[in-house]
């Protein structure tokens, strides 16, 4: 199974989210998936950001 896996985990992957991405836009609509989808890009790139500059890293090691 983990051979399986390794050799497919981005179609996978995209299977899966792709699932998600349908789920969600048939139980909560178009415009609520799309703006679920703009903030998780949002948080994402914030979060990446932070990563890059340690900003939150030295906040912290301070206490």
């Amino acid at each position: 199974m983990k051979e399986i896996f390794d050799e497919y985990k981005l179609p996978i992957i995209g299977g899966i989210v792709g699932l998600v991405i349908a789920i969600l836009l048939v139980t909560i609509g178009f415009f609520q998936t799309l703006l679920l989808i703009i903030l998780m890009v949002v948080g994402a790139t914030i979060g990446l950001y932070l990563d890059k500059t340690h900003i939150l890293d030295d906040y912290l090691d301070r206490k």
